[in-house]
C-alpha cells in the first residue's frame, strides 16, 4: 500500500485486495506538488473504491458507499483547490477545465440517484468510467495547464510562490 493509500476495509477479500484498477505513473505528473499529490490520492481512492465493488455479500453495498462518499468529498476538495491554482495564474482554458469539472461532478450525482440496488455492475460500470475519466483528464487537460504553468515560469511570468 502506498503512503497515498488509506487504508482499506480488512474485511475484503485477498484476492481482491491485491488488484487495483489503476496505477499512479509519472506520465500523470503536471510538475505541480500539490496538485500531483491529490492526483496520487485520488487514484488511490479509485483503487478503494474498485475494491469495495469485489467485496461481495452484504457488505459489498455498504464498502461501495463509504468509499464513494470518499471519493465524492476528496474529487470536490480537488477540483476546488485545481480552480483557485488556474484562477490565480489566469490560466486560458480555465472555463473549459470547470466544465470538464462540472460534467464528472453531474456524472457521480446522476450515478448516484439512479443507482440500482440489485445491480452489481452498475458499481463496476462506474468505476471502470471514473477510472477511465482520471486517466485521461490527468494525461490530457491537467498536463496542458501543466506545461502553461512551465512555460509562464521560463518567461519569468509565474513563479511556485504563484501556483501554491
Amino acid at each position: 500500500m502506498s503512503e497515498y493509500q488509506t487504508a482499506i476495509d480488512p474485511g475484503l477479500p485477498d484476492k481482491a485486495a491485491e488488484k487495483d484498477i489503476i496505477s499512479w505513473g509519472e506520465t500523470f505528473s503536471t510538475g505541480i506538488e500539490s496538485i500531483d499529490k491529490q492526483h496520487r490520492h485520488l487514484v488511490a481512492l479509485t483503487n478503494q473504491l474498485y475494491k469495495a465493488c469485489m467485496v461481495g455479500g452484504d457488505s459489498s453495498n455498504k464498502a461501495f458507499k463509504e468509499s464513494m462518499k470518499r471519493v465524492v468529498e476528496y474529487v470536490r476538495f480537488h477540483f476546488h483547490t485545481e480552480q483557485e491554482i488556474l484562477e490565480k495564474i489566469n490560466y486560458p482554458d480555465i472555463l473549459k477545465h470547470k466544465k470538464e469539472h462540472e460534467a464528472l461532478i453531474m456524472q457521480i450525482l446522476e450515478f448516484t440517484t439512479n443507482k440500482s440496488e440489485t445491480n452489481r455492475f452498475v458499481p463496476n460500470n462506474f468505476v471502470r468510467f471514473l477510472k477511465d475519466w482520471i486517466v485521461s483528464h490527468i494525461a490530457h487537460s491537467d498536463k496542458m495547464y501543466g506545461r502553461y504553468i512551465e512555460a509562464q515560469k521560463k518567461k519569468g511570468l509565474l513563479s511556485e510562490i504563484d501556483i501554491k
